[in-house]
């Protein structure tokens, strides 16, 4: 009879059967559908075979009621090598150490590569790294997911404009993009400095160029405020002949000028607020993912407070470089509070200040100084505060212009 294919994996042994005619025995095993191979005669009152473990009960019940002794000479598969095998405490003991040894070495951090950048930042991103936990010999799975290292680095290093943050087993890659300081275009050869908005000159300091303006002057869009041009072009003719040396020579005007300027702006402030607050109190969740199924393995039960926010984070466990199909979820349970504040028409009005305050210096830049504010008309409908201001500015307002010599 055939080889039963998949007998090495679930195990098979060797039959001795002896008696008269020990092969009808064998027979009568393929009558009641056991299957039966390598059946041979070793005498004439002997005979062996090989069947299934899963067979052995039925061979039992069949060989009572007749005279034939039956014997086990061999058994061959898994199922006895791994019998064997665990019966060998020490050899199981250091299996299993290797395999724990393996996989905590797999899933610490041993490369920390940084390219893309200047020196000086890498050593900044370095120093930054070291604060957060991440340099070698750090459990990969303690750090926070790639993308909010990312986000942490571009927010504290501000000379990066991105990064690339990977995982690549056990070395983690930054790939950085130094950012550019991008400066107001500089006109190249003799120009004028001329206003870019409308004010009143607060400050002046000209370095270099013919002041046009003085403090206190009213300018609008496009009016000269410091000319390149050396020589006043009204001067007389006597004046002029004496300084004709002169009368032709142009500088690029250098200065800065500082204008009251003025903005009116529109914001509406609800005079219901709701807000959230996490209080600090948290819980921790712990799972092994396997696919689609979380097995939890530490933390247990609902949180002691009802409100929660969830944050989850999904560690990849590694074998060196190669990612495990289980993944450790961490799970972390935030005690929040709701808050429903209401607000008079005057408070809302203070905090509509704030914010219009706010919103116009994020447009202006930090160099910018908001003076004064004032209020040009407040509305009350539908529960919101709707407030149009007008806000005084102070701010260079220096824009610089070529000057046209012809040919």
């Amino acid at each position: 009879m055939k080889y039963i294919q998949g007998t090495s994996l679930t195990g098979y042994v060797t039959i001795l059967v002896k008696g008269a005619k020990p092969e009808l025995f064998f027979q009568k095993c393929s009558e009641q559908g056991i299957a039966v191979w390598d059946i041979e005669k070793k005498s004439e009152n002997t005979c062996s075979g090989n069947v299934t473990l899963q067979a052995i009960p039925d061979i039992k019940r069949l060989k009572q009621g007749t005279s034939y002794q039956l014997s086990f000479t061999g058994r061959h598969g898994f199922p006895f090598l791994f019998k064997k095998f665990i019966r060998r405490k020490q050899i199981l003991i250091a299996l299993l150490l290797s395999v724990i040894l393996l996989f905590c070495l797999s899933n610490i951090i041993w490369e920390i590569r940084i390219t893309g950048v200047p020196t000086d930042i890498e050593e900044k991103i370095s120093k930054q790294l070291n604060e957060y936990g991440i340099y070698q010999g750090t459990w990969t799975f303690t750090l926070d997911s790639p993308s909010d290292i990312q986000q942490n680095l571009i927010n504290d290093i501000p000379e990066l404009l991105w990064i690339g943050v990977e995982q690549q087993g056990t070395s983690f890659l930054f790939e950085g993009v130094e950012k550019t300081v991008v400066e107001e275009e500089e006109v190249d050869g003799p120009r004028n400095l001329v206003a870019a908005k409308t004010g009143v000159v607060e400050k002046m300091y000209v370095s270099k160029g013919r002041p046009l303006v003085q403090v206190n002057d009213y300018v609008e869009p496009g009016d000269v405020l410091v000319s390149g041009e050396l020589q006043d072009a009204e001067n007389d003719d006597e004046e002029a002949d004496e300084t004709s040396d002169k009368s032709d020579e142009v500088v690029a005007a250098e200065g800065e000028i500082t204008a009251k300027t003025w903005y009116e702006t529109e914001v509406t402030v609800p005079l219901e607020v709701n807000s959230e607050q996490i209080t600090g109190n948290t819980e921790k969740r712990y799972h092994i993912k396997i696919g689609h199924t979380e097995i939890p393995i530490w933390g247990f039960g609902d949180p002691d407070f009802s409100d929660v926010q969830r944050e989850r984070q999904e560690k990849d466990l590694y074998l060196f470089k190669w990612k495990l199909p289980i993944s450790l979820m961490e799970t972390t349970l935030n005690e929040k509070t709701y808050h429903k504040t209401e607000r008079d028409k005057d408070a809302a009005v203070e905090a509509g200040i704030k914010q219009a305050r706010k919103e116009l210096q994020l447009k202006l830049g930090p160099e910018a100084v908001i003076t004064s504010d004032n209020v040009l008309q407040e509305t009350v409908e539908n529960g919101k505060v709707k407030l149009i201001l007008y806000m005084s500015v102070e701010e260079d307002i220096v824009k610089h212009e070529p000057i046209d010599q012809g040919d």
